[in-house]
């Protein structure tokens, strides 16, 4: 059994050999780990992945084009006027007519509107004219389940839903706002320069090989991170913050509340863990680009881009009840293949790097659009209760 194990090592470091070359120098600190079933099964499922992954070879939003098709495949019998009038309590209603940009009066979230109206004002007069229900709340709005199909966009959602999605308000204005961010997480495109320059000044061999994670006690399944990092403070550094419901230190498990950590103080750390949030995390895109390793905890809630990061190519992928030992044990094998880590973390912020910046949001909205205004089987029309957004 041992010389199994050893073989498949050594086989294991001659296939992949996009890895340079694998850390014999490491201080392991247990040979039963080492060469351990569940370590061999991991680095097996690793070494597939990547040998299977197909790097998408597109310069432009092509990258997520199966998700438009797939979100708006429901719909291939056409969208009526009819349908989108059931919808319009769902969300905020636009229109595009002659190349000018409209909306409803009210708006729910008016930083929401204003995030998204910057896509959409810059690209109306590319556009034939259409008329879209778009919702700004976090939770998407038409179950697959019951009740009418009908087509309201939405940033998030889960297999349970059949939205059809759009990239969130947050690339330009309009996400969370905290104590750092008091107007909100926006402007995607500052937040990637500044974490470059982070991630340059935090390179690989000089992070600290500690997990990080912050953010407020949304829900129970960040609660094995927090309680690890309590025993193990050298392995993981994770703690609540305050949110906006927050009353006391039950809200943070007991625990005074943290200090909230600037997204580019975030690349200091290897190994950094992003969990959802009431919908889909806005902090994932940026973790990547701090060129860390990134734990993605739980699948269920997904973004346009999502279904384009591969696990264990891009990501590591960590379900959502995971124990504090198992917690433990992925962290430990991460730690015992440092170059592996290395190269799952820089294929993670290559593609988030090359594939998603302020020029893929728009190609996508635009792809987006098109392809829905040929589904319209009525001329939408002004009706003098709109305004216009210029």
């Amino acid at each position: 059994m041992w010389f199994y194990n050893v073989t498949f090592w050594l086989l294991f470091c001659q296939q992949v050999t996009s890895l340079n070359s694998c850390d014999n120098n490491e201080d392991h600190k247990s040979t039963e780990f080492m060469y351990s079933k569940e370590n061999n099964e991991m680095l097996a499922l690793i070494q597939d992945s990547l040998k299977n992954y197909v790097n998408c070879p597109f310069s432009n939003c092509s990258c997520y084009a199966d998700t438009i098709t797939k979100d708006l495949s429901v719909f291939k019998n056409g969208i009526s006027d009819v349908m989108l009038n059931a919808a319009k309590t769902r969300g905020t209603t636009y229109k595009i007519i002659d190349g000018r940009l409209y909306r409803n009066a009210d708006c729910m979230f008016p930083a929401r509107c204003i995030g998204v109206e910057h896509y959409l004002r810059k690209l109306s007069n590319k556009l034939p004219d259409l008329q879209i229900v778009l919702n700004t709340r976090d939770w998407p709005q038409v179950t697959r389940f019951q009740g009418e199909v009908l087509p309201v966009f939405s940033f998030s959602k889960t297999k349970d839903y059949l939205d059809i999605m759009y990239p969130a308000w947050a690339f330009w204005e309009g996400g969370p706002a905290i104590k750092l961010y008091p107007r909100g997480l926006g402007r995607w495109d500052k937040h990637r320069q500044s974490l470059d320059r982070a991630a340059q000044q935090w390179p690989w061999k000089e992070k600290l090989s500690v997990a990080f994670f912050r953010g407020s006690r949304t829900n129970s399944e960040r609660d094995s991170l927090v309680l690890l990092s309590r025993e193990q403070p050298d392995l993981v550094d994770a703690a609540y913050t305050k949110n906006q419901a927050w009353k006391s230190e039950k809200d943070t498990l007991y625990s005074p509340p943290a200090e909230e950590v600037a997204l580019e103080d975030h690349c200091k750390y290897k190994y950094l863990f992003n969990f959802r949030g009431v919908a889909a995390s806005f902090r994932l895109k940026h973790l990547f680009l701090c060129e860390s390793l990134v734990f993605n905890v739980g699948n269920e809630w997904l973004e346009f881009f999502h279904t384009a990061l591969k696990p264990w190519v891009h990501y590591i992928p960590v379900k959502s009840n995971a124990t504090k030992k198992e917690l433990r044990d992925l962290l430990d094998f991460f730690k015992h293949h440092d170059d592996i880590a290395h190269k799952i973390a820089k294929m993670g912020r290559d593609f988030i790097w090359n594939h998603l910046r302020n020029k893929e949001v728009f190609c996508y909205w635009k792809l987006l659009l098109k392809k829905y205004s040929r589904l319209l089987n009525f001329k939408p029309k002004l009706h003098g209760t709109e305004i216009e957004i210029v």
